[in-house]
């Protein structure tokens, strides 16, 4: 669907550039809609290659792959202290997922957000919240459809260590990426 609106776009600003001529035009719009099939050709042979399913407790499995540290295999996505911006070591991971929603429209996946234990309950609940829609967002931007993504701030009530030092608390800044179960 975007390879639909950016070649319309494209199409529409070069009809009115009065200096272009046709040969011009069609050249630049052949080689957009060229790189936009190579894209989608190299998305379906990804997808093709994985055989992806959900386990019943949300996990995201590849079948047929050794690939244990693959993009996919990765649900966590950690925050530094304070911030709801996510760290460019996790873009590959997010845009695997994202990828694997626009190819997938009928599934779909739950963000949990999380944080530490420092700052009051309603703040941490809220950060949990920002952290949530910053990846809801980066899905989004790799074609996720809102329909297929749900969020929740769990704040400070669901921590993955107890331990009050800042190991445990790295830990605990994060979102989770549940998919749900498809029966």
């Amino acid at each position: 669907m975007k390879i639909v609106k950016l070649i319309g776009i494209i199409s529409f600003s070069l009809l009115f550039q009065a200096c272009s001529s046709v040969e011009e035009t069609t050249e630049v719009v052949d080689e957009v809609v060229s790189t936009a099939e190579q894209s989608v050709v190299t998305t379906q042979a990804i997808a093709q290659r994985n055989s992806i399913t959900v386990t019943a407790d949300g996990a995201l499995v590849l079948i047929g792959t050794e690939e244990e540290g693959s993009a996919l295999s990765q649900q966590t996505i950690l925050f530094d202290f304070d911030v709801a911006q996510i760290g460019s070591d996790f873009y590959a991971s997010l845009e695997a997922h994202g990828s694997y929603l626009a190819n997938n429209p009928s599934a779909s996946i739950r963000l949990e957000g999380h944080a530490d234990e420092r700052g009051t309950r309603e703040y941490n609940i809220g950060l949990g919240e920002q952290r949530a829609q910053s990846v809801r967002q980066f899905l989004m931007l790799q074609g996720a459809f809102t329909s297929q993504i749900t969020t929740i701030s769990f704040g400070e009530e669901r921590p993955l260590s107890t331990a009050s030092n800042e190991a445990a608390y790295a830990q605990n800044r994060r979102v989770e990426l549940v998919y749900n179960s498809v029966n």
